[in-house]
């Protein structure tokens, strides 16, 4: 699965979760989840989950708190697919 695959499915799963719109319009690897799409902490773990099972992946505590950005994500991704 190549990089925009990746990008497509995540902001399937983020979307419902997103509180700024036009953040969201213009997703980028750079975009944080918290400070740019407003997404809380507690609907943080529910993307996590939800990636877990969209990937069917396991992410550990310490690659979750890493993950606060579509960059991260995307590589804690990649990396747990080709564990």
């Amino acid at each position: 699965m190549n990089n925009t695959d990746l990008m497509v499915k995540l902001k399937k799963i983020i979307e419902p979760y997103v509180q700024d719109q036009s953040a969201f319009d213009n997703l980028t690897e750079e975009t944080d989840f918290i400070n740019d799409l407003k997404v809380n902490s507690a609907n943080l773990v529910d993307i996590v989950l939800d990636v877990e099972d969209t990937f069917d992946i396991e992410i550990d505590n310490e690659s979750m708190e890493q993950m606060l950005s579509v960059k991260q994500a995307l590589e804690i991704i990649e990396k747990k697919m080709q564990a």
